[in-house]
């Protein structure tokens, strides 16, 4: 389908978009990849009249680290992420999960910033950045707040950031040595959503499990931080008897919505399954 007919605007600077922003109210909308804005116009689920294409601001861009923290520009592609050097050694989860992001043309275009911001419980990077323990930078005209993934999403398409705000930025701390990661995603096919997902960070003592953050994608309105199946895993080894503790904390938090990937029961299911996999495979790391 071809969606409706809409004004176009390329601001070269974060304040003229703000200022576009301001102006023309909730009838214009943000274009940053567009693989999540263009199909929902193609089929009139979305009906801007305006669309502001901020690819060419260039302080959305770039991966730094600044004050302790790596700062990634919101339109940083995945492909940014999967390259990135400073990401590999100091923040490797988030290029190893980029590369299970859609497929390589999806990735040269599709940013962070628009698969954080659009709001999607199928999308990857909430539920990744929830267990990153990510801070979001969302600037509009009053200035820049700061907003924790864990507090960002507020329902299906529905999040934190203000009409006439930009997120500008995503800040995460970068992994202390030995820090145990690992995304799994159960998808039917190259290119698909998850089916479930989970991101696992952890680090571990003595044998014993002493930090862990789990975040899991598409099996409830938003991503979720799973913080009883963290308290489960908490303090333990990691053994069968700990994961099926995990895993039923897992299951009991989950609310999928039932779909062509799946039943609620089947989606639950695989969504503690693939917590117990993330889970053995952040251990291994550990060292």
């Amino acid at each position: 389908m071809i969606p409706p007919s809409f004004a176009y605007h390329a601001p070269r600077s974060i304040g003229e978009a703000l200022t576009l922003l301001t102006e023309l109210g909730d009838d214009a909308k943000l274009l940053a990849g567009g693989h999540s804005l263009l199909p929902m116009m193609k089929l009139r689920f979305a009906q801007p009249g305006t669309l502001i294409d901020i690819n060419r601001i260039p302080e959305l861009r770039g991966i730094r680290e600044e004050g302790g923290l790596i700062r990634i520009g919101a339109m940083s592609s995945e492909s940014d992420l999967i390259a990135s050097k400073l990401l590999q050694e100091r923040l490797p989860l988030l290029p190893e999960a980029a590369l299970l992001i859609a497929d390589p043309q999806v990735r040269n275009r599709g940013t962070i910033g628009g698969d954080i911001a659009h709001g999607d419980p199928g999308n990857d990077h909430p539920a990744i950045a929830m267990a990153l323990d990510a801070t979001f930078v969302l600037q509009g005209p009053k200035g820049e707040r700061q907003v924790k993934a864990v507090d960002f999403f507020h329902g299906t398409y529905m999040t934190a950031l203000a009409e006439n705000e930009i997120l500008t930025a995503i800040l995460v701390a970068p992994f202390q040595a030995g820090t145990g990661y690992a995304y799994q995603k159960l998808k039917r096919k190259t290119g698909d959503w998850a089916t479930a997902g989970a991101a696992v960070v952890l680090r571990m003592a003595g044998g014993l499990v002493t930090q862990v953050s789990i975040g899991l994608t598409n099996v409830a309105p938003t991503a979720l931080r799973a913080r009883d199946a963290e308290a489960a895993l908490l303090g333990k080894a990691v053994n069968d008897t700990t994961l099926n503790a995990v895993a039923q904390a897992v299951r009991a938090v989950c609310e999928p919505a039932e779909d062509l990937r799946g039943d609620i029961e089947y989606k639950t299911a695989m969504a503690s399954e693939m917590v117990k996999r993330a889970i053995r495979a952040a251990a291994a790391r550990c060292h």
